[in-house]
């Protein structure tokens, strides 16, 4: 979920030209932000429609769906891809009786909301026919597509912290070895997806409380319907249908989607997770307390299910309630990661006192750190909390530990195959939790 920066304007052409993936690499990021005003929804020019509309049973008020229409990819490329799915099909179905073709009908933004305000997830879908039922319409989020900042904040900050604990992420990227992967809160679930399409050893697992929002990201949103999983770590379909084989080419089963409050997932859970992230604001924009109270069986269970060694936690964050004392000032800590909600500070000593053990005790050096970074265009922050980061005993210092991880992040650009830049996410605005 996120908010966004009334003043976003202010120098937004040096700001873009900072950030944006087009310039930096001369390759098309189709979730570069230039193209918010797509599906922000502001612009008269372009009219959307309402795929789905429901009210939650889950305190997300009226949950509902909208329709933009998409400029990428240009209709010239359509083609290629049209051709990769008949192969697809062909690898698939050998045995079939004809070479089943598809076609492209376009592409779409969709955005989901809450209560009519709160753009709570933002992705883009695919829509295509087979010739075979030219009546049908299929829907294939675009897992490299990630539209919103925060979003790529979370991915670059936690991935680029995780490489930084000597985990081997190149090898989890080729597909080499396990990363066992935990998000609390789906959405659309553009993040998942996102990993476990660049990740070919990310096994996913995403906890999501709402049955209307599950319903909506696979319904609406192209989320793959394949995902849904019982408390058994199994999917409810035993085997997926030969149009996920297709389009999703194994993805669709290391996502194990569950329906499930965090807390009692987390307390029932036996799996022991590489990395954790966390993005679960209701429909009031409130990030319940009980996800991040320092005396919450939440916290403890999930120090117990992270990784002793390198197991790293990435938290969205954003302005929900004003900073401000009374007398009008901001504190020193909040000011290098506005804007942010007053609990910030209490979200991130939580987190790292808890997660790296330092309630009780004088935290060592090496046991970890936490940091945030304040996240462009948007009123998010991202807090970042990693085991065994720098555990060689090397200083805590913050010129050394952003050297570390702007290093790591470049590498994870070329890893991922990225066309955004990574590191520019990770350094902006750094601040280490003391």
């Amino acid at each position: 979920m996120m908010l966004f920066r009334r003043n976003w304007s202010a120098g937004f052409t040096l700001t873009f030209r900072r950030f944006s993936s087009v310039t930096r690499r001369g390759i098309e990021d189709e979730g570069d932000w230039s193209y918010s005003s797509e599906w922000w929804g502001q612009n008269s020019n372009i009219q959307a429609h309402t795929v789905l509309r429901a009210t939650s049973g889950e305190g997300n008020g009226v949950v509902s769906v909208l329709a933009y229409p998409s400029s990428r990819p240009r209709a010239v490329y359509w083609p290629t891809t049209e051709k990769w799915l008949q192969q697809r099909y062909a690898e698939v179905c050998p045995d079939g009786e004809y070479s089943e073709k598809f076609r492209i009908l376009g592409y779409q933004w969709r955005v989901l909301r809450f209560n009519d305000n709160t753009r709570q997830s933002t992705v883009k879908v695919m829509a295509i026919s087979k010739a075979s039922n030219a009546g049908s319409v299929y829907l294939m989020q675009q897992g490299h597509c990630l539209a919103v900042p925060y979003l790529k904040s979370m991915a670059s900050t936690g991935l680029a912290s995780l490489a930084s604990c000597d985990y081997d992420l190149l090898n989890a990227v080729r597909g080499k070895k396990s990363m066992q992967v935990l998000c609390i809160g789906h959405g659309g679930g553009s993040l998942p997806l996102f990993l476990a399409s660049t990740i070919k050893g990310a096994i996913v697992h995403i906890v999501e409380i709402d049955p209307l929002v599950i319903s909506a990201s696979i319904r609406a949103m192209g989320f793959p319907s394949f995902s849904v999983a019982s408390g058994s770590d199994q999917h409810v379909l035993s085997i997926p249908d030969s149009l996920d084989e297709v389009l999703w080419k194994g993805i669709h089963e290391r996502l194990f989607l569950y329906e499930s409050d965090a807390e009692p997932f987390v307390l029932n859970s036996e799996n022991l997770y590489d990395i954790v992230f966390i993005d679960a604001y209701d429909g009031d924009d409130i990030f319940p307390r009980k996800l991040w109270d320092p005396d919450s069986p939440f916290l403890e269970a999930l120090s117990s299910r992270l990784h002793p060694e390198h197991g790293t936690v990435v938290v969205n964050l954003h302005s929900d309630v004003d900073i401000r004392a009374p007398d009008g000032s901001i504190s020193s800590f909040f000011q290098p990661i506005l804007p942010m909600g007053k609990y910030i500070s209490g979200v991130c000593r939580a987190y790292k006192d808890v997660l790296l053990g330092n309630r009780n005790s004088v935290p060592k050096q090496g046991q970890g750190l936490g940091f945030a970074v304040s996240v462009p265009w948007v009123c998010n922050a991202t807090l970042v909390v990693s085991r065994g980061f720098l555990m060689n005993g090397a200083s805590l210092e913050r010129d050394s530990v952003l050297s570390t991880l702007i290093s790591k992040s470049l590498e994870i650009e070329t890893h991922l195959s990225l066309h955004w830049p990574c590191f520019q996410y990770v350094k902006r605005d750094f601040v280490l939790i003391d």
